[in-house]
């Protein structure tokens, strides 16, 4: 009797190439959570502060996009807003609008509607983790001496002065 061939083994879903970027192995998750939210295009998610601009991002958040049988063509955009920030928000729609309708590459967006909130939820105790900027450390007079002692012979001003800032690096780093 002649065995039956075995099925065949399927494929391992993960490539073996070394590093991956991150943003490739979330990708399917992100779009999923951006699909559940009415996003189809996860980039206006990520990208927000592209979209919006630096100074709208810093105080929005998008949140949901909605496609309502009441308002016709095109979809509606909900935007989190803190209170304080909402009457500037408000005056710039017209101009967020437009980028973010640049971003899908049509006209998805017809209304932005904001929703005022505190800067976190209940559900998601956000805090701002903006590490502090390090202090610069005063340099040592010796080690300033030595350095520019060393690039005392270039003549180039920019070249001096980057051949100073690496031999006080160097001389200033700690011996292990």
């Amino acid at each position: 009797m002649t065995r039956a061939p075995a099925p065949p083994q399927p494929k391992p879903t993960r490539r073996m190439r070394g590093f991956e970027p991150a943003s490739g192995l979330l990708q399917d998750r992100i779009r999923m959570a951006g699909e559940k939210r009415g996003f189809a295009v996860t980039r206006l998610l990520t990208h927000w502060t592209e979209v919006a601009g630096e100074d709208l991002a810093r105080v929005t958040r998008p949140v949901k996009v909605g496609y309502g049988a009441r308002e016709g063509l095109g979809a509606t955009l909900t935007v989190l807003v803190p209170s304080a920030h909402a009457p500037l928000v408000q005056m710039q729609l017209p101009a967020l609008k437009q980028r973010v309708n640049a971003c899908y590459g049509y006209a998805a967006i017809n209304r932005i509607v904001l929703t005022q909130t505190a800067p976190s939820g209940f559900a998601e105790g956000q805090a701002a983790f903006d590490p502090a900027p390090k202090a610069a450390k005063p340099a040592d007079p010796v080690v300033k001496a030595r350095a520019a002692e060393a690039a005392a012979g270039v003549r180039d001003e920019g070249l001096r002065t980057a051949l100073e800032t690496l031999a006080q690096n160097f001389l200033s780093r700690s011996k292990a």
